[in-house]
């Protein structure tokens, strides 16, 4: 059985010691997606929603979100980012926008976290912007899709078509 790291003897939740693992590079990304609808998804393309540019909005929002994760979730250990991006890929068939952030550091813990809330924030940034529009939006599919270094190694989801470049390796991560 898997020993809870975040446990003390007692039970009680704690902050995990990292201070004895070396610094190594660590990369994540990941994804989410909004189910913007019929009546958004033109609005949004074309860029005149009344709230103003969603684009630059979800993403100066997912950086933030990146950079404040351990002030978000309690036992996140507060992380030198050396990089954050956040892209857009509008699905025009299903009127939704993919989320994918990447995150990377060179540290003694993963960036996993970080990723994860960079690509919710941006959704609910997303949300926020065109929510005078139509309040029907779908915040969907929230996932790790991957990340490297560290004790355990490298990650990649299931879901991935391993024969396709990844998500890290198409932004020169690696």
């Amino acid at each position: 059985m898997t020993e809870f790291t975040h446990l003390d003897q007692e039970g009680r939740l704690r902050m995990v010691e990292v201070g004895d693992k070396p610094e190594t590079r660590r990369t994540a990304a990941a994804s989410c997606r909004v189910v913007v609808g019929p009546r958004v998804f033109p609005l949004l393309l074309e860029g005149t929603l009344p709230k103003g540019d969603v684009w630059a909005a979800a993403r100066l929002a997912g950086i933030m979100a990146a950079k404040n994760t351990a002030q978000l979730i309690p036992l996140c250990h507060s992380l030198p980012l050396t990089g954050i991006d956040i892209e857009f890929f509008p699905e025009p068939q299903d009127c939704a926008v993919t989320i994918r952030s990447k995150v990377r550091t060179y540290a003694r813990t993963g960036v996993e976290m970080e990723a994860l809330t960079a690509a919710a924030v941006a959704a609910l940034t997303i949300y926020d912007m065109c929510k005078a529009v139509d309040r029907g939006l779908v915040i969907q599919e929230l996932l790790l899709l991957e990340k490297s270094g560290g004790v355990r190694g490298d990650y990649r989801h299931p879901d991935l078509a391993s024969d396709n470049a990844s998500p890290l390796e198409q932004a020169g991560v690696k």
